[in-house]
């Protein structure tokens, strides 16, 4: 049966366009890249499932190593964003910078520099991150045993005055965040709160959280900086009550995108925003636990997490 030339034409046209179509360019994968951490590997979960629900291709590549391999993942374009802190990276890409404080709704003067503010310049060219989640703070932290806590302040800034009244163990290693230097006690831990007021005069270093964790326990110190949140130790802060840092004696550290630079499309971003809007330092920390001592899927964990907040 012969058609109608018309017919033959739209005919012709649309087996064109579906051959077109057939042939036309796949979107590029998504690569989220995690080093080797359970947090990482984590927030690489939840950043690359949370893109995948955008219709985009994405892959998660674990075990990458430490945070300079994930950079050199990212300038040789083998991974397209990592996740990591904003201290963290500042302290890579600008080792003096004074920011302490996470953003300017932190800050009165406009002259104080901020973590976000002082990123946004020290990032190389050809990256660039999304919005920071300032909900999520990683930072370490002072803890005080319940009994101290019950006659001392519940801020740094209160308790600066009584610091040497304390006995005070420091936390060295990076058992809590493998990806982060171990800090050095004098420098990163006592200089800045001795400038903060608190002037520690009996301190005690020990090998990790872990350990200053049972010395605090066994009443041996009354206090203790961890080298990260105190709900990171494997089953939770426990009965250790965290002293309040509101005037940032440590910088901040909020959870952030890091990507290659036109690497996403706006819809991208914006669901990474939604996602850094949506993260807190308690959920987080709960979610790594489980990774980490539960031995959960991170995958499971991450779609877990993005389906209780609607992501």
């Amino acid at each position: 049966m012969r058609f109608p030339a018309a017919v033959r034409l739209v005919a012709g046209a649309t087996a064109a366009l579906a051959v077109s179509c057939s042939n036309a360019p796949q979107p590029a994968e998504i690569t989220v890249g995690a080093g080797d951490s359970a947090q990482s590997e984590l927030i690489g979960q939840i950043y690359a499932q949370a893109l995948a629900r955008t219709g985009a291709h994405t892959a998660v590549r674990t075990g990458l190593g430490q945070r300079a391999d994930l950079l050199a993942a990212l300038d040789a374009g083998t991974v397209t964003l990592v996740g990591d802190t904003s201290g963290d990276l500042l302290a890579t890409f600008d080792p003096g910078s004074p920011a302490r404080k996470p953003d300017r709704s932190s800050v009165a003067d406009p002259a104080v520099p901020t973590v976000a503010d002082a990123l946004s310049r020290a990032l190389p060219q050809g990256l660039a991150t999304s919005d920071i989640a300032d909900g999520t703070d990683l930072r370490p932290e002072f803890v005080l045993t319940p009994a101290t806590a019950a006659h001392q302040p519940a801020t740094l800034a209160a308790l600066a005055p009584h610091c040497g009244e304390l006995t005070v163990g420091v936390a060295a290693g990076h058992a809590l965040d493998p990806l982060r230097p171990a800090p050095d006690p004098e420098h990163d831990v006592l200089a800045p709160l001795r400038a903060a007021g608190c002037d520690i005069t009996n301190s005690t270093v020990f090998t990790d959280d872990l350990a200053l964790r049972t010395a605090l326990r066994d009443g041996r110190v009354d206090a203790g900086v961890l080298t990260a949140p105190a709900a990171l130790l494997p089953g939770g802060a426990g009965e250790l009550v965290t002293v309040a840092d509101d005037t940032y004696v440590f910088r901040a550290r909020n959870e952030l995108p890091l990507l290659r630079s036109g690497a996403l499309s706006d819809t991208q971003v914006k669901k990474l925003n939604y996602v850094a809007g949506e993260l807190n330092t308690a959920e987080f920390c709960a979610a790594v636990r489980q990774v980490r001592d539960e031995h959960a899927s991170a995958a499971d964990v991450a779609r877990t997490w993005l389906d209780a907040h609607g992501l």
